[in-house]
């Protein structure tokens, strides 16, 4: 870093050197870029106690300006974190590479073979808070999608960070591709993404991952596409004639197995026609794990421990042992609520009626609806992508979990034999 750098002149300086070096990154063939996140991976692996004592020091620092428990929680790096970041990585050089294949090929009236290639975007942001590994996860799919990456993490984890992306770095530059394709911002201020926002001549998407608090500050001062992800206010509908054990087993799942994750089931909609059977059991199901019900006052009159609920729990992703329960009279009403006060994220219907089930599917508008399964799954790696840069509720140009086919396009190509337009 230069002595006395301004932010802003720091900002241009990585943002240039970073765009330099995207077009090498994209050259390289998938055995480079295999062997570049390989080497990553044993970095993270050989630095494991340095990576321990850098996070260290944010942890002190954390716990000093009162961090809470479950904030440090996700800061500090432990050997079996460490393990799981280079694992991570590893995982990912052994994905199939999805640049450069050729796609919907067909033939044209005029004798021109037209397909798509499919090609890096070019140089990513990703801005986002708190977990450390993020700097490793998001590298790793980027180097592998052939796309540059700018990272500018959280102030409370600043020191990791840092010395996270110098081990990337070097391993880039130790297997012969440019370390700027791995770039990291080290100033934790304010200005530093204001700064980044503006450099639309140097990056192509940006993606933010945190609180929505700092997406929606994300969207507003960016010039660049920005991929948004605000909040996970989940859904699932306990149909009439659903089976109710199958029913109560997945809603204990998607409330209570990991209450504080974007996926987790926020609200839950209950048929009139099977309210009286199913939410006592369901209830005492979920009070054994923990979860304590606001509810409409049909719910109250059923599951008298629960509270009332108020407008706004309809619309709040709690991210805690807390669920808003409403009995609807239909599944139109269901679907209804669902546009009224949902998030696009992820929806599920708990049925035995097949047709129902289907016009639930066409109908809802999320980014992963289910049928009989809990609200978890929308996950990358439970969809079969491998892993995810986050989950997209933004339907341009990525609806749901973003794995390397989301950080690609496709460019047209066209094999000819001499034609000429006419």
């Amino acid at each position: 870093m230069i002595e006395n750098e301004t932010t802003e002149a720091l900002v241009e300086r990585i943002c240039k050197a970073t765009k330099a070096a995207a077009p090498q990154l994209a050259r390289a063939g998938t055995a480079a870029r295999n062997d570049a996140l390989r080497a990553m991976a044993r970095g993270i692996r050989d630095r494991a106690e340095f990576l321990k004592a850098e996070n260290a020091g944010d942890v002190a620092t954390g716990e000093a300006h009162g961090l809470s428990g479950a904030m440090i929680d996700r800061l500090r790096l432990t050997d079996r974190m460490i393990a799981q970041m280079a694992e991570g990585i590893d995982e990912v050089a052994a994905l199939p590479d999805p640049i450069g294949g050729i796609e919907r090929l067909s033939t044209r009236p005029n004798g021109l073979l037209v397909g798509r290639m499919r090609i890096p975007l070019g140089v990513i942001a990703i801005i986002y808070e708190s977990r450390p590994n993020v700097t490793a996860d998001a590298a790793a799919l980027c180097v592998k999608s052939g796309n540059a990456v700018i990272l500018r993490g959280g102030s409370e984890a600043i020191r990791s960070n840092v010395a996270i992306a110098g081990i990337l770095r070097e391993a880039l530059a130790g297997a012969g591709l440019p370390e700027d394709a791995v770039s990291l911002v080290p100033r934790t201020d304010r200005a530093a993404i204001d700064a980044l926002l503006t450099k639309e001549e140097y990056i192509d998407l940006v993606i933010p991952r945190g609180g929505e608090g700092l997406i929606r500050s994300v969207a507003e001062k960016s010039r660049i596409p920005v991929i948004k992800h605000y909040k996970g206010v989940c859904h699932v509908y306990v149909d009439e004639g659903a089976e109710i054990p199958l029913a109560v087993r997945v809603c204990v799942n998607a409330k209570a197995q990991r209450p504080g994750v974007c996926n987790a089931m926020e609200t839950l909609l209950v048929h009139e026609g099977i309210a009286s059977a199913f939410l006592p059991e369901a209830a005492r199901a979920l009070s054994a794990a923990g979860v304590a019900i606001r509810g409409c006052p049909e719910t109250v009159r059923l599951v008298p421990d629960a509270v009332p609920a108020q407008a706004e729990d309809w619309g709040t992703e709690y991210l805690d042992l807390i669920l808003a329960v409403r009995v609807v009279p239909s599944m139109d009403a269901a679907m209804e609520h669902i546009r009224k006060h949902g998030s696009l994220h992820t929806e599920a219907i708990l049925t035995r009626d097949h047709a129902r089930a289907m016009r639930f599917l066409r109908e809802v508008d999320s980014s992963l609806v289910l049928v009989n399964a809990s609200t978890r799954f929308n996950d990358g790696y439970q969809l079969g992508l491998g892993a995810e840069i986050g989950i997209s509720t933004t339907k341009i140009h990525a609806f749901g979990p973003m794995g390397l086919t989301e950080l690609t396009t496709t460019k047209f190509v066209a094999f000819g034999d001499g034609q000429v337009r006419q």
